[in-house]
């Protein structure tokens, strides 16, 4: 549908995924179906009125890193893929494995950190690996560091999306995941300051949450196996099978708006049908402007 208020269509749309930690075959915790709750998921992507570009799944693809697992994850995400039209970025997690990440994902024999660059049309994603082997917090050493900013010394196009598992923001709803954070943050930020970096994507906490990070927007997406409960009821640290949810950006010349959307269907209380969308195609703008901003018009009286 063409817009209908006063801005544009977006040149960009991304949609931004974390942590299925999918297994070799099983269920997480002898409860959680990881890779169900992903295909739902992505079922629901599916249906979107604007496809998105762009599938970045921000780590912690695998749960123990299994090779199996992440064959299994191709199975899901690559058909999903090709029908939206859309490039994956795959990102390293800490649960992740580079070895069988580098070779069930790319066909190459690596334990280096697995950092690459995308092109989506003109805007630039980079996929930052901030695992550390055999630990679960997060680091970037000096040649990842050196690397990213000779990446980012050339502008894009459209600018650059940053995507780490790790984000470096403060987690005040999660204390504990403090210990488990991106360390050295400062440094990071030095190289990201003043670049054309326009967002931060990142994941980890298993929860949607904003920040700011070397004044970039940062965006962090919820888990589609799990989430983390951020009003616990006498526990010290709680997951439940419940709230999943990605996030889709839509991006402007001059801003990024950001969506949560639920990954699981829920029942509707009110609505209309497609049969209406023809019918209203035909109006004119103002009859369309009056049809849904006018509180007495037809539409809005029999609601």
């Amino acid at each position: 549908m063409e817009p209908l208020g006063q801005y544009p269509d977006p040149t960009h749309v991304v949609a931004h995924l974390s942590d299925p930690h999918l297994l070799a075959d099983g269920l997480q915790y002898g409860v959680v179906d990881t890779a169900a709750h992903l295909e739902r998921a992505l079922t629901r992507l599916r249906r979107l009125p604007t496809p998105p570009q762009a599938l970045v799944f921000t780590g912690d693809l695998a749960d123990r890193g299994e090779p199996a697992a992440y064959r299994r994850l191709r199975e899901v995400v690559e058909p999903a893929a090709a029908d939206l039209g859309a490039e994956v970025v795959w990102v390293m997690g800490n649960h992740d494995d580079r070895g069988a990440y580098s070779r069930a994902l790319f066909g190459v024999d690596s334990e280096e950190p697995q950092d690459r660059v995308h092109d989506v049309a003109g805007l630039r994603i980079v996929a930052l690996d901030t695992s550390v082997p055999g630990w679960h917090h997060g680091e970037l050493s000096d040649d990842q560091l050196a690397w990213l900013a000779d990446v980012l010394d050339d502008p894009a196009p459209q600018g650059t999306l940053l995507a780490l598992h790790h984000p470096p923001i403060p987690v005040p709803m999660l204390r504990l995941a403090e210990l488990i954070e991106l360390h050295d943050q400062p440094r990071l930020a030095e190289v990201v300051a003043g670049s054309d970096v326009r967002g931060i994507l990142g994941g980890h906490f298993h929860f949607t949450c904003y920040s700011t990070f070397a004044g970039v927007p940062v965006s962090v997406a919820s888990a589609s196996c799990y989430t983390s409960e951020l009003a616990p009821d006498g526990r010290l640290l709680s997951g439940v099978d419940a709230h999943q949810a990605f996030t889709l950006l839509h991006l402007y010349d001059d801003r990024v708006v950001h969506s949560v959307v639920p990954a699981h269907d829920a029942v509707e209380v009110s609505g209309y049908g497609l049969e209406m969308l023809e019918p209203f195609r035909a109006l004119t703008p103002e009859e369309r402007f009056d049809m849904v901003a006018r509180k007495d018009s037809p539409l809005n009286k029999g609601s």
